[in-house]
Order: C-alpha cells, then structure tokens, then sequence
C-alpha cells in the first residue's frame, strides 16, 4: 500500500491512505539506510493488525532540511510584525532554501492588528522577490480570507521563528484548535508550542504542515555564485554589471548594488544577500577541509 507520512515521532510514523491513518514503524533496512521518512514523504508500507511496517520512501518532488518536510507545493514563511521582533535574515535564508529546492514560496507577516504600519513595511521588502505577501491578522481575521483562498488545494508548509502565530493562523485558517504559544518575556522569544512537524488535511482538498519553530538556520553547501539566481530582485539588472561574473557585493560599477542603494528594491534585502553569500562563501572554500 501507499500513503503519506502525516508526523513521525520517536520511531512512530503517522501513514494516511485511502482516508484511513496507519501508525507504523520503520522496517530495519530503511531504518539503517541514509535516508530517514519525513513529514509529506510518500511512502509504501504494509499494515498489520496493531499497526504495520513502512517499508520504502518513494522518491522526493522536493525537500527542506530546516524544517524537516517533503513533496511542498508552497512554503510559507511566517513573520510577526513585532512580539517576536521579525527577523528578516532567517526569512531570507528560509527564502533561498525554498529556491534551491524549487519549491514556490510566500512571506506572510502575522499580527497586522498590533502593528499596520510595521507590516506593511515588512510585507514590502518581498514585493520584488518572486513571493508573493500577505499582512494577516490570526487574532482578528483580517487578511485571512485571501490567504485561505491563495492556499486552497495546495500542500504548504508554515515556517519560521516560535511565537510568530503559525498555529494560530492555522486555526484561523481552517477552525482548528492547535495549541498556540505566547512570547516569554523574560527572553523576548517565542515558546515551543509544536514539538514535530505534522501534516493536517485541511478543507479544499490540500495538507497543512504546523512546524516548530526555530531562531537559526544553515544553509548546508551552497556554491555561492548559485545565491545571487535565487534573488528575484536581481534578475532585471544580470548582464549589466561591468563585471562577469559579478557577484554582486563590492565590485565597481555593480548594477545590482547601485539599483539598490537608489532604492529600486529594499537596500535590506541587498545587504543580507551579502550575508548569506560570505557565509556560503566561508563554507564552499572548506569544504574539502
């Protein structure tokens, strides 16, 4: 039989097929084998009384190490406009994952009804980057309709810092009742409220993935000049450079650079560009160390 890994959780994996779930274990050659089930992993498996063996993974659309799920036809990337503070970097590094492994992507920034002003200006730093924004309100609905109407059909993921609303915008979404966090004020970060990702069937016939939150990620080796192909912003001004290659940072006569400090796009997604480019750089350069 097949299905689709919902959750896994210590060695247990939730398996839905046909409308039915299975709860199943890995079998010994899988589980000795370099590649471990995730949440959204078609798999195979055969059902037991009392349970069952998940006994293949079949080969992977795509993937995201951080966090962990398969096969996304979207990756939403979730910010709060204050309450956590919004953390612009680790959306942007979330942003290039998604591009290097195809999957499509969308920044939603979550408390518009605390902060209008400051969404819309986060949800502007995007306009120019391929994905599309959305400035939603979980506590009050407001901008939840477009966005379950964006969503609908579609097998996505919710993705970013603890305390930002992924839960909650989920319940606003679909009227679900998954537990939400509040934000610790003793660190002025989010609490863990989901422990493991978990794939939810959701109305319009599409999956749902509420994620635990996290304040740091590593992009893995990424050869460098592959980074600046991922930033939408850049694709009008290629081939203008005085230099090619030209990556884009500190050369002379850059025309990517200059469109930015003019203010053709967000100076700020230029000057983190050159962040995750140096650090993607500092490992490519080790990478036989």
């Amino acid at each position: 039989m097949t299905g689709t890994v919902l959750k896994g959780v210590g060695g247990a994996y939730t398996v839905l097929s046909g409308g039915k779930r299975h709860t199943l274990r890995a079998r010994g050659t899988l589980r000795l084998g370099s590649l471990a089930p995730v949440a959204g992993d078609r798999v195979e498996f055969e059902p037991a009384r009392g349970g069952g063996w998940l006994t293949r993974i079949l080969p992977r659309a795509n993937e995201l190490g951080r966090p962990p799920v398969a096969n996304l036809e979207l990756a939403a990337i979730v910010l709060a406009c204050e309450s956590p503070s919004p953390d612009l970097l680790l959306a942007d590094k979330l942003l290039l994952c998604a591009r290097r492994a195809g999957i499509p992507a969308a920044v939603i920034v979550n408390k518009l009804d605390i902060g209008r002003e400051a969404s819309a200006g986060i949800a502007a730093e995007y306009e120019r980057s391929g994905a599309r924004a959305f400035a939603v309100s979980a506590a009050t609905g407001e901008g939840i309709e477009a966005l379950r109407e964006a969503l609908s059909g579609r097998v996505f993921a919710l993705c970013g810092q603890s305390g930002v609303g992924k839960s909650s915008i989920l319940n606003a979404l679909y009227g679900l009742r998954l537990a939400s966090g509040e934000l610790s004020a003793r660190i002025g970060r989010g609490k863990h409220t989901t422990r493991a990702c978990e794939f939810i069937p959701v109305e319009g016939g599409g999956m749902a993935a509420d994620t635990p939150g996290f304040s740091l990620i590593e992009m893995g080796l990424t050869r460098p000049d592959a980074i600046r192909g991922w930033m939408g912003e850049f694709a009008p001004y290629e081939g203008e450079c005085r230099f090619s290659p030209c990556s884009h940072r500190s050369e002379p006569d850059c025309a990517v650079r200059e469109a930015a400090e003019r203010g053709a796009f967000p100076f700020g997604r230029w000057t983190r560009y050159c962040v995750a480019y140096d650090e993607a750089e500092a490992k490519w350069r080790k990478r036989y160390g």
